[in-house]
């Protein structure tokens, strides 16, 4: 048939170069021992006389057992980036019962895969998989230079994953005799002995209820749909609550104001307010950052006589009042914009037109100031600083604020969250969970075994500090952490304007007793640097971190 057909040629079955190589096979079978192809000095003996740790490349087996020749066919099965694969069996050989993973040179016939040495290029270095398989550093990636010490970090974190290569033995069930003698030296703000894990993981919280998630609260809804809450259709209840929560709240604020106390978080369904003591943060008063905000809440606060300013909003000029003192946004807006409105037609009068000319009205003038405010609105941009005795009015205002409180939806009728590092009227002891896990990741020498350690929940500034103040000892100076945190939160870190930079040692001394490890205390009390970041991955090798936010 394929004889019939005009113009067809049946080379493409037996060509020249076919018809040799049968002839050439047929001269080594009658040869005893068959001496393959002279090719090039394979890539892994030249990693090798380069001094790069690679297994020596596996013998050729030719098809069905015999010892004849490899093909030098591509394999199907190989990289088409020429990158080695990750040795899938450990360096003692694999488990009893279980099959030797396939040789990661071999292909399907075991057979070498020479055509890929062949076209392997120069190779100086050996792709290996990462040890912290959740953390991965590049030189870009990197936002800071060396230090022995992490910037200081405002944000709530509501995860960490710890991994090393070494286990966390700490993180193991405590005796009961642990347990006790390290809830009361925190109790106590005693001297850190046994165990400083314990004193690393304890916040207090109001409320308490143990079946319903009271953090994080913005965005909380699905998660607590379909929990009990009694209250929400109960307004005597309601009542009951809110009581005994500006009760609460009222305390804390007077453990703060008298330096019992670093710091706190209000925590409601729509905003964050960060209360900070005097002394930290480079600021000599006490001070209250709420995040986010939204035009409504700034009008409240105004009309309630709260002075406030937007730090991250720049300001048009130097306006005063009479008394001195800074003028709210709004204010400052106004005036800003009148400037503006003056400007833009006095042009017109000097040409003497400005009669036939008609100006935006009233109203019209309004809408546009009012956009500019409402455009911020759930934005970092919309950050609010209060300072020194107006923390106080405003904690009068969160107090009666209605709005405070949800009337709807699943959070309906409950008090915001309160969190705090140390003990209040009305707070309940809470810890955070850590949970360690033992694996075994791929290297290219076989398997390695990974620690890794997991904290869930509320993990304020003071228990980020003091976990990688135990881990810096326990890890050998060798760890890595990824950190998770509540997004609005994070513009906490904005460095804030300041008249004077307190003493560090008069802020020692005045915050003693407020509950803090003297480190602990040092760090929070430094400048923020991050401004609307936080720490995202951090590393530590030989004692010196390197972080990313």
């Amino acid at each position: 048939m394929a004889q019939s057909v005009p113009g067809y040629s049946p080379s493409f079955k037996k060509p020249p170069e076919l018809l040799r190589l049968r002839r050439k096979r047929a001269q080594n079978r009658g040869v005893a021992v068959s001496s393959p192809p002279e090719l090039p000095e394979p890539a892994p003996r030249r990693a090798a006389s380069a001094g790069l740790p690679l297994r020596p490349f596996p013998v050729a087996v030719g098809r069905g057992g015999a010892g004849g020749p490899a093909a030098t066919r591509r394999n199907p099965f190989a990289r088409l980036d020429n990158q080695p694969w990750a040795a899938a069996e450990p360096p003692d050989g694999p488990p009893g019962g279980q099959q030797e993973a396939p040789d990661p040179f071999l292909d399907s016939h075991q057979e070498n895969d020479l055509l890929w040495e062949e076209t392997l290029p120069e190779r100086k270095t050996v792709t290996q998989l990462p040890q912290t398989p959740h953390i991965v550093f590049s030189n870009s990636d990197i936002a800071s230079s060396e230090s022995t010490e992490l910037p200081v970090d405002w944000s709530i974190k509501t995860r960490l994953l710890f991994t090393s290569s070494q286990p966390f033995t700490w993180a193991e069930h405590l005796k009961a005799q642990e347990e006790a003698q390290g809830l009361i030296q925190h109790c106590r703000s005693t001297e850190v002995t046994l165990p400083q894990s314990i004193q690393s993981l304890i916040y207090w919280v109001h409320p308490a209820f143990p079946w319903l998630p009271l953090f994080p609260r913005i965005g909380a809804d699905r998660k607590m749909t379909g929990k009990t809450s009694p209250w929400s259709n109960d307004e005597t209840l309601q009542q009951i609550l809110m009581s005994d929560w500006s009760v609460s709240f009222t305390s804390l604020y007077n453990l703060l104001k008298t330096k019992l106390c670093p710091y706190f978080y209000v925590c409601t369904y729509q905003f964050t307010v960060l209360f900070r003591a005097a002394g930290l943060a480079g600021s000599d008063v006490i001070t209250a950052l709420i995040s986010p905000t939204t035009r409504g809440l700034r009008e409240a606060m105004k009309n309630e006589g709260i002075e406030f300013s937007l730090p991250l909003i720049k300001e048009s000029g130097p306006k005063k009042r009479a008394s001195g003192t800074s003028l709210g946004y709004g204010e400052e807006q106004a005036i800003s914009d009148e400037d503006e409105e003056e400007e833009s037609f006095s042009w017109l009068e000097e040409m003497g037109v400005q009669d036939k000319i008609k100006k935006p009205d009233i109203l019209s003038i309004k809408l546009h100031k009012e956009k500019h405010e409402v455009e911020m609105d759930h934005r970092p941009e919309s950050v609010v600083l209060v300072k020194g005795i107006n923390t106080l009015t405003l904690l009068n205002f969160l107090i009666n604020c209605k709005s405070l409180v949800a009337t709807s939806g699943p959070q309906a009728g409950l008090p915001p969250t309160i969190l705090a590092p140390v003990a209040f009227r009305g707070a309940t002891m809470q810890m955070l969970k850590a949970r360690s896990v033992n694996v075994k990741t791929q290297a290219l020498s076989g398997y390695k075994a990974q620690f890794s350690l997991e904290i869930t929940g509320p993990v304020m500034p003071h228990s980020l500090h003091s976990v990688t103040m135990l881990l810096r000892s326990s890890q050998s100076g060798a760890f890595c952490v990824g950190l998770y945190p509540h997004e609005p939160t994070a513009v906490f870190n904005i460095c804030l304007p300041k008249n004077r930079v307190p003493d560090k040692e008069v802020v020692h001394k005045e915050l003693a007793n407020c509950g803090l490890h003297p480190k602990t205390l040092e760090q929070l009390s430094q400048i923020p640097s991050l401004g609307k970041s936080s720490l995202r991955n951090v590393e530590m090798r030989d004692y010196v971190y390197n972080w990313r936010s």
